[in-house]
């Protein structure tokens, strides 16, 4: 299903209110002295993203039906999204996307994908233990990696100790 203009400037209109609060939301934690990993390994074109995006969702959306069904409109009409799954435990809904093809492993409508999707994996750094999809190319890095590395190297550890660490502690670029 490609994107029509009207949905286009519907979809730029929410990029830009997504942004905007993404970037409010940043300067907050950096002046709270919170700092986000950095982003290391390479974009491998494996497409595990847009295989089944998931949104977690804040606790009013789950809780109060017309905010849910409001929530569930949007994302299917705006972003294409179906629902699949609904873990309410953890708030977050799955969906499938009507713009990926399996079989090509391509977005329809790419240059007007959902925010949510031009910002992964970068939303994951933010986390205090990022995770990334199987098979992903990326991997969240320290930003004080190549001084724990240096620590790690003065130890006497054993060359499989010192990589699961590295590894463990998200020290690998």
């Amino acid at each position: 299903m490609r994107d029509g203009i009207l949905r286009r400037a519907v979809k730029r209109a929410a990029r830009w209110s997504f942004r905007l609060d993404l970037a409010v939301d940043r300067a907050r934690r950096r002046r709270r002295g919170e700092r986000p990993y950095l982003l290391g390994g390479d974009w491998r074109r494996c497409a595990a993203c847009c295989e089944a995006p998931a949104l977690q969702a804040s606790p009013l959306v789950h809780r109060l039906p017309t905010l849910r069904r409001l929530f569930l409109w949007w994302q299917e009409r705006v972003n294409g999204f179906v629902l699949v799954e609904d873990r309410a435990g953890e708030q977050t809904f799955v969906f499938r996307c009507t713009h990926f093809d399996p079989v090509a492993r391509t977005c329809d409508s790419y240059d007007s994908r959902p925010a949510i999707c031009r910002e992964y994996p970068r939303l994951q750094l933010w986390q205090s233990e990022p995770e990334f999809l199987p098979g992903c190319g990326y991997r969240a890095v320290d930003p004080k990696a190549s001084r724990f590395i240096a620590m790690l190297e003065a130890q006497p550890l054993t060359a499989d100790q010192r990589s699961r660490l590295r590894r463990g502690l998200h020290l690998e670029p």
